[in-house]
Parts: structure tokens; C-alpha cells; sequence
């Protein structure tokens, strides 16, 4: 496969796929991928990593049994580059509802569209490295391409837009041919980086329960939507628990200490259990 690299065959017809482009995101798919196997899915656990990532900060990926593949950033060009570099993109389209961090590149987010070219799978399950697993959702294998949750995390009029956090696909190379042909175009902008991509190339995605992809900030902008029981994929959108003493960390504190314990090797809590925003 052209520009995929990976340490060990399929074990599986479906997969779920994380993206890891830093020694942090490293730090936050450890978590995710634990988070994975304790649903006691059958499914291959994949983590594309890209070469910016030592080897000792993928080890504790590969401890955990996921199969590792390293992936080139895409060919985009120059200008597409440019216009996609963190201070360019981020003074052209700011974030204003809270913070990304300084670990956090645009550019490389592209490169989750390579699983695309993962072929060996009938179908697979995108799920970014900022988030965990709560319940098993070997369900989603099963969805169509391309399905996707809304990005609901302060008002229900966010419905319309797609977070591409978690999402469905069918690995199939013509597809990431025809991707890649779209996304470097001249003039091409794309605000919200893959996430504004994917909801133009699927612009009749699908869509997902808030549940399989529930953003943090839910927690105290719309309490009354939050369940644990419900809750399948909890995603920490932008900032992130292992970055300490952040702007939200006292808002976010029982979400934090969950991902601390999945990060850890310690039990983790009965989720069902866990009091909601409001108690």
C-alpha cells in the first residue's frame, strides 16, 4: 500500500482506527486503545502513526496489541500547505469556543484519510485519539458509509454539522483517489480541516446517535442531554485531559479522572454508576 507501512498483517474484517501524529496523541490513543479492548471487541485496533512519533512513545500502543501502521502526510501541495499551517488557519478561521492545543497541527489531520487505503478490511470505525470507549460498538461496523454524529456541544442547532471524531467507512482506494483529487484544489480552504472535507465529499452522511461520539463540553453546556449509561465514545474535544491545568480542568474534573484511570493501568469505574453534571 503506497505510503502505509504496517508492523504486522490483519487479524480481522473490521477495524477500528485512531490517528497519532505527536508524542501526546500517542499519550491520549494509549487510553483509547485500552479503552477499546476492555469492550472485548474482536475487531483489529489500528493506530496510523506518523513519522514525527518515536518508537518508544508507539510501544505502549503496541503492548496493548494494536497493530501499527505508519503512514506519509498526503501530497498535498504547497499552497494548500500553507494555507492549512496552524497560525494561518487558526487567524483565518479562530476557535472561539474553546482552546486547541499547542500540540495540535491542522495539517496532519488530513492524514487520517489514508485509511482509505487500508483495503484489508471490509469496514472500519475512524475514532480520534482524544477519546474513549465506553461500550462496545462493534453495531457500527455495520453502518453505511459515511456516517458521522453531529458536532452537538452548546445548542441543538448544530445538528446540521457532522464531527468527524467517529466516524464509518469502507476502506477502497478509488475512494482516496477521488479524495485526493477534491482536497488540493486550487484556492481550497478548509476550515474545519478533514471534518469540513468530509462533510463536503459526504454531503449526505449519516447520522450517528450523540452518543457514539459524545463532546465533552456537553457536560456542562447541555447537561440534561448527558447519560452515562448511554454514552458509548465520551470525545475530549479541544482541550485535552492529560494537559494539566487547563482553562476547563475544574468544569471537566470527572471526565478527567476517567480518562485517567483508562490511561492508567488501574480499574477502571463502573460507568453506569457515575454521577451526571447535575448532581
Amino acid at each position: 500500500m503506497q505510503g502505509l507501512q504496517a508492523s504486522a498483517p490483519a487479524s480481522a474484517r473490521h477495524a477500528f482506527v485512531t490517528l497519532v501524529t505527536n508524542a501526546d496523541y500517542a499519550l491520549g490513543a494509549k487510553a483509547l486503545v485500552r479503552s477499546i479492548r476492555l469492550t472485548g471487541t474482536q475487531a483489529d485496533i489500528v493506530v496510523l502513526h506518523t513519522g514525527a512519533v518515536e518508537a518508544q512513545d508507539l510501544a505502549p500502543l503496541a503492548a496493548l496489541g494494536a497493530r501499527l501502521v505508519k503512514v506519509d502526510l498526503l501530497p498535498t501541495s504547497d499552497a494548500f500547505n500553507e494555507t492549512h499551517a496552524r497560525d494561518r488557519l487558526h487567524g483565518r478561521a479562530p476557535f472561539t469556543k474553546g482552546e486547541k492545543p499547542a500540540f495540535h497541527t491542522p495539517l496532519d489531520n488530513f492524514a487520517k484519510l489514508r485509511l482509505w487505503q487500508l483495503e484489508e478490511y471490509e469496514s472500519v470505525v475512524f475514532i480520534d485519539a482524544d477519546a474513549l470507549m465506553l461500550q462496545n460498538c462493534d453495531r457500527l461496523f455495520d453502518y453505511p458509509e459515511f456516517s458521522a454524529a453531529p458536532n452537538v456541544y452548546e445548542s441543538l442547532a448544530d445538528f446540521h454539522r457532522l464531527n468527524s471524531g467517529v466516524f464509518t467507512a469502507r476502506p477502497n482506494h478509488a475512494t482516496f483517489e477521488r479524495m485526493l483529487s477534491e482536497l488540493d484544489q486550487p484556492g481550497a480552504f478548509w476550515r474545519r480541516t478533514d471534518q469540513s472535507f468530509l462533510q463536503h465529499f459526504f454531503p449526505a452522511w449519516h447520522g450517528l446517535p450523540v452518543f457514539d461520539n459524545m463532546l465533552q463540553y456537553v457536560w456542562f453546556n447541555m447537561p440534561d442531554l448527558w447519560d452515562w449509561s448511554s454514552i458509548r465514545i465520551l470525545h475530549f474535544q479541544y482541550e485535552k485531559p492529560w494537559q494539566r491545568g487547563h482553562a476547563r480542568a475544574e468544569q471537566l474534573a470527572p471526565l478527567i479522572a476517567l480518562w485517567d484511570a483508562f490511561a492508567s493501568d488501574s480499574a477502571v469505574p463502573d460507568i453506569a454508576s457515575l454521577p451526571g453534571p447535575l448532581a
